[in-house]
């Protein structure tokens, strides 16, 4: 090979890595332009599905509240019945679907949970609420305290769970929910 010949090749292999090095960067670049894209799909799809489970919970909670005020006047005689109660307390939030109770001889208080499709997690939650309640709702802490999870599906694992820790069970059967009674009744 001449050195003209070697010259020629080192000039087309340069042009020719150049030619790669560009068709690299484009499609680096057309790749993560895709990528931008189907992260902003994926986050509007996330979003679109945190609503529809928004309104499933709504849903849900439409479905529990007349209800559960039934069952927690007829059954428990509970006087005071609020749904979507907020409070705060030095620093301590409580969210609670329902909250219900009574003054005098009964002097009870009901904490309800309402829930599409009970998992552990609302179990955990449902605990974490009733220890949170007195620090929130001193004004309530004398009261004798129960809960109750208000579910349209659980598994029969997490039922037995729930019963034995002392928590009432609202399950939903014929547009209804029928209350479980606990194996003991918890007062919390």
């Amino acid at each position: 090979m001449t050195d003209t010949e070697l010259k020629e090749l080192v000039a087309s292999l340069a042009i020719s890595q150049a030619e790669t090095s560009n068709q690299f960067k484009e499609t680096k670049e057309l790749i993560d332009k895709i990528a931008k894209e189907n992260k902003k799909e994926n986050k509007e799809l996330r979003q679109q599905i945190g609503g529809l489970g928004n309104k499933f919970g709504s849903f849900t909670e439409g479905m529990a509240f007349p209800s559960m005020t039934k069952v927690l006047r007829k059954q428990f005689n509970m006087e005071i019945i609020a749904t979507r109660v907020k409070a705060e307390r030095d620093g301590k939030k409580l969210e609670l679907d329902v909250l219900a109770y009574t003054n005098g001889k009964v002097n009870t208080a009901f904490i309800v949970e309402v829930k599409s499709h009970a998992r552990q997690e609302d179990l955990q939650q449902l605990l974490k609420i009733v220890e949170t309640f007195p620090k929130v709702f001193p004004e309530r802490a004398d009261k004798k305290l129960y809960a109750i999870l208000a579910v349209v599906d659980i598994s029969d694992n997490l039922k037995e769970k729930l019963l034995k820790k002392g928590i009432y069970l609202a399950m939903i059967h014929d547009e209804h929910f029928k209350l479980q009674v606990p194996f003991s009744r918890t007062v919390f």
